[in-house]
């Protein structure tokens, strides 16, 4: 794995334990629609583009013509 994975999966459990938490603890009511399904949605999606590589925000990104560098 590279660091670019690392910096998308760690974040995106970090965002999906706290929001598990949260929900658990009774400090955020993830059983009604809200925002924090919004957040919930970031989470996974960071986690998920981790493992698959896949980013549909880096696409959107490319079609603006935002370019990526290398460091």
């Amino acid at each position: 794995m590279t660091l670019n994975q690392f910096m998308r999966i760690i974040p995106g459990a970090f965002i999906m334990i706290s929001l598990s938490l949260a929900h658990y603890y009774g400090q955020a009511d993830l059983s009604n629609l809200s925002w924090l399904w919004f957040t919930a949605f970031v989470g996974a999606n960071l986690f998920q583009s981790g493992f698959t590589k896949f980013c549909p925000f880096e696409n959107i990104l490319g079609k603006f013509g935002v370019k990526e560098t290398a460091c």
